[in-house]
């Protein structure tokens, strides 16, 4: 469920579905196809990236997670292979082939963030770029696949989609704490390589109240809003690289999913 990143992929997918409470008219069954397909594009992209060729030459060092996927690449690759049928059908059935233009530059992000351009090498090692992306990418998957599925203006999700962008930021960092010293060894400028843990903490929660600012001027419930920002804020305070692989595959990566589930619930 979490090295295989079924846990985050079910993030995406409920945040999908909390974006469609803009619209409490919309059809549930047009609602559930187009989750549907963020969940397997969210699987698709993150299994792509966990068998990569290079990273199974890396050593595993302590890093149970990455033990276990070397160990189970075959089958993390038939994941994704299945992953990639089911949304190919959703693409096709329900006509997303019409916005290709728009969704094929979001694809190319995801698949290039981990995938090395020849000599140019991947988009994750452009200093300070990596969180940005990731953000971007997953907030516009979000908030921008529901947009579009009920021909709405894109401007009337602005404001959730900044709040939303500046959330998975903040814990984007968290991860970056996680990778602090891979990625000093590789050379990749991070906000934890460039500022240190307390610098790279510091930019996190600076996101995160951005993030719940959004969400008062957006008129978000009170207390989903209050226990978004306090589990995101205790993720980020607590975050260190020698914390286990479960801080961040469950806990960490779990904070996605606490603003949807109460969008549902508050």
């Amino acid at each position: 469920m979490l090295y295989s990143s079924v846990w985050l992929a079910g993030a995406a997918a409920a945040q999908t579905a909390a974006t469609f409470q803009l619209w409490p008219a919309v059809g549930a069954a047009r609602s559930y196809r187009v989750v549907m397909l963020v969940f397997t594009a969210t699987l698709l992209v993150y299994n792509l990236d966990a068998v990569l060729p290079f990273k199974h030459l890396q050593p595993a060092g302590t890093s149970l997670r990455k033990a276990w996927q070397q160990q189970h690449r075959r089958g993390l690759a038939l994941l994704a292979g299945i992953a990639a049928l089911v949304m190919a059908y959703f693409v096709l059935a329900d006509g997303w082939w019409h916005y290709l233009p728009t969704l094929l530059p979001l694809a190319a992000l995801a698949l290039l963030y981990s995938w090395p351009l020849g000599r140019w090498g991947a988009l994750r090692e452009v200093p300070l770029l990596k969180v940005f992306l990731i953000a971007g990418v997953w907030s516009a998957i979000t908030v921008g696949l529901p947009t579009l599925a009920h021909h709405r203006p894109l401007v009337g999700s602005v404001g959730l989609l900044a709040q939303r962008f500046c959330l998975v930021l903040a814990l984007a960092i968290v991860f970056d704490i996680r990778d602090l010293s891979r990625d000093r060894a590789a050379g990749t400028r991070t906000f934890p390589v460039v500022l240190g843990l307390g610098g790279a903490k510091a930019v996190a929660l600076a996101f995160l109240a951005g993030a719940m600012t959004l969400g008062v001027e957006r008129g978000a419930p009170p207390l989903g809003l209050l226990l978004t920002g306090l589990s995101a804020a205790s993720v980020i305070l607590l975050a260190h690289e020698r914390r286990g692989d479960y801080f961040f595959a469950l806990i960490a990566d779990g904070v996605l999913l606490v603003p949807a589930m109460l969008y549902f619930l508050v």
